[in-house]
């Protein structure tokens, strides 16, 4: 199950270089069959160098990564929730991901020119999440007034729903995040039938210029206000130069290194985007892996061993018997299944057992 990040930002602040560098760098069509590719969606690698080494050893014919999905959404302007822009075509596609990417800009160039004039990514932030809020303040009213004939004739379920949708409302009229509002159990699961667009989780990347000036290097009052908002709001951030990796991406993949150390970038700008959205919604990996393919396979946190064999066939999780699993670190160093089981890593495991990230398994059924 690929998960997919909606990339949305205010004109000229590099979203568009960004999608572009993870286009560049999508994982190939005959290595991810179960996605159709759109033009607007780049399906990226989680980086996982265990994938690589587990191949190896089982000397497997293909290796298939667990990928993201980014979702390329046209750009965001003032008044989107009221049509400005693209408008509600915008506001659309934002509803079919799992997650939202804020593109801001954090660097100064004047050759540059920011839609408000100015370079203040907080501001940025602020105007993003008000147009998301009012968006849908007006999914929220609509809803309630679906309901109002229910409502009055005393059903029980609609009287809760509108109940939840009341405090839903009260806080967006605020401009503040549906995230954030306190709902009970059952409020919270009727109410995702709402599709809210500040229901999902955020995460923000920071687009710098290597050798520009940047607000991070200069550790000015701006990245100052930026950095306490992320730290109130515990918020999960990553800071990369989109132009940068756009110029990496359009490499040669065995050019790239030297690329980086050229252009004076460090790490991998994107990897660490891909990596911080698999942590971002609770993500896991684990592994299945032989001579076919070594492949690795998304998981929620917490999903138990008949949840997991689900992400390979729903049978797996139907007609689950029991599940063969071994660490991954254990089976790279014992070098072999056989190594491995000599020395009783590899474990007999029932329904109940609750997945690691790392595990190889093999299910039986």
């Amino acid at each position: 199950m690929a998960l997919s990040v909606g990339i949305v930002g205010l004109p000229n602040v590099g979203k568009s270089t960004l999608f572009n560098a993870l286009t560049e760098q999508s994982v190939p069509a005959e290595n991810y069959p179960f996605c159709t590719i759109d033009p607007t969606v780049g399906v990226v690698a989680v980086p996982d160098p265990r994938l690589g080494l587990l191949s190896a050893l089982s000397k497997s014919a293909k290796t298939i990564p667990a990928v993201v999905e980014f979702t390329d959404i046209a750009g965001l302007v003032a008044g989107a929730s009221e049509g400005e822009g693209l408008g509600n075509k915008f506001l659309a596609h934002i509803r079919e991901t799992d997650a939202i990417c804020e593109v801001v800009r954090i660097f100064d160039d004047e050759n540059v020119v920011h839609v408000a004039g100015k370079i203040d990514p907080l501001n940025d932030i602020e105007v993003i999440e008000l147009e998301l809020a009012l968006a849908d303040l007006q999914t929220v009213e609509k809803r309630r007034e679906t309901l109002s004939r229910d409502v009055k004739r005393g059903d029980e379920i609609a009287a809760m729903l509108d109940g939840a949708c009341q405090k839903l409302a009260a806080a967006l009229k605020e401009g503040k995040s549906a995230r954030g509002v306190e709902l009970n159990e059952k409020e919270r699961e009727a109410s995702k039938d709402l599709h809210l667009l500040t229901a999902k989780p955020v995460m923000y990347c920071l687009n710098k210029q290597t050798g520009g000036k940047n607000i991070d290097d200069a550790n000015d009052v701006r990245w100052q206000k930026l950095k306490a908002f992320f730290d109130e709001q515990k918020a999960v951030w990553v800071t990369l130069d989109a132009g940068a990796e756009k110029m990496v991406g359009d490499s040669p993949a065995e050019e790239r290194a030297a690329m980086r150390e050229e252009l004076g970038v460090s790490g991998d700008g994107l990897g660490a985007l891909t990596a911080a959205a698999y942590r971002l919604l609770d993500r896991i990996s684990y592994f299945t892996t032989g001579e076919d393919e070594t492949r690795a396979w998304t998981i929620r946190h917490s999903a138990t061993a008949p949840e997991a064999g689900a992400a390979i066939h729903n049978d797996f999780q139907q007609r689950f018997i029991r599940a063969e699993v071994v660490a991954c670190a254990d089976l790279l160093a014992a070098g072999s299944y056989a190594a491995a089981r000599e020395r009783a890593q590899v474990r007999t495991e029932g329904r109940e057992y609750v997945v690691k990230d790392g595990d190889v398994i093999e299910f039986k059924v």
